[in-house]
């Protein structure tokens, strides 16, 4: 009987040992941890630096309406001539270079947080010229010829502007999720830049007042018209130009990108951003772009 007991008790002994190693080489034995992949740790400050690539759209189509708003003020011309589109869209593209900075707070997979982003642009200029008319414009409301008379206004617009986006930054707010060393996320926020901005543009009008005469002779009643009378109208041939230096146009952002942490705190960073910005003198402007950083999490 006690060569019996002594050999259970080893026999637990043993055992016990054995259940003792088994999480060693099974990993799941041990709960989650096992199963779960490593996430790195992104909460804290960072700050770091940028190379980008940019696009800009810029539709001048209405940029000389206020000019020919103002030259045309109280005035029959006014309203139709800001109808009309005298110069193009274009587009541009260029380099840049800037920094960025910003908090992060993480739970579990889940990232959070606010950055401060500036990007210095490398000439990026644009601008559009262009000639409309002479275009008739035929009793415009207001004009009140009198009876029997046309009023045609031969109207000529000559334009130009130019746009140059000189630097950028942008307030952002951030959302991402942390996958082992990549962190993909999403933004946005509140942008502003500073531009220089220019336009003119010089009108030519002339009146042509077409006369039609009714007359009866012996029963029989002849129209005919007379010879047309042209009168230039110095008043409102005029040019205007405006121009802005180091103008600051709000706007705003939104894009996505990903990190991906090199080593302890250092990470790179790709992602792709589009800015709207407000009107800025009846010019509509938005930006495309694409930015390679290095950044440090402290």
């Amino acid at each position: 009987m006690r060569r019996f007991l002594l050999a259970a008790v080893m026999f637990g002994a043993a055992s016990g040992a054995r259940a003792a190693d088994l999480p060693d080489y099974f990993p799941a034995l041990r709960g989650s941890e096992g199963l779960s992949t490593a996430t790195r740790n992104w909460d804290g400050w960072y700050a770091g630096g940028q190379v980008g690539y940019e696009t800009s759209s810029v539709d001048f189509s209405q940029s000389v309406v206020g000019l020919t708003n103002f030259i045309f003020r109280n005035s029959v011309l006014q309203q139709p001539t800001s109808q009309w589109s005298l110069l193009n869209k274009a587009n541009m593209q260029g380099t840049g270079f800037g920094a960025f900075g910003g908090r992060n707070w993480q739970w579990d997979d889940l990232v959070f947080g606010f950055e401060a982003n500036y990007n210095y642009m490398n000439r990026l200029a644009s601008s559009s010229s262009s000639s409309i008319g002479p275009l008739g414009i035929v009793n415009p409301a207001g004009s009140m010829p009198p009876p029997n008379h046309t009023y045609t206004y031969n109207t000529t617009l000559t334009g130009k502007a130019a746009l140059q986006i000189k630097d950028v930054l942008t307030l952002r707010g951030r959302a991402g999720w942390a996958a082992g060393n990549f962190l993909p996320y999403v933004f946005g926020g509140l942008a502003v830049g500073r531009m220089d901005v220019s336009r003119s543009v010089t009108s030519n009008v002339v009146l042509r007042d077409d006369q039609t005469v009714t007359t009866t002779i012996n029963g029989t009643t002849t129209t005919f018209n007379l010879n047309p009378v042209f009168s230039p109208q110095p008043q409102v041939s005029l040019t205007s130009s405006q121009e802005r230096t180091n103008n600051f146009v709000v706007g705003w952002t939104g894009g996505l990108g990903t990190e991906y942490m090199v080593w302890d705190g250092l990470f790179l960073r790709g992602e792709w951003e589009y800015i709207k910005f407000v009107s800025v003198m009846n010019t509509s402007v938005s930006m495309n772009s694409l930015h390679v950083g290095l950044g440090y999490k402290f």
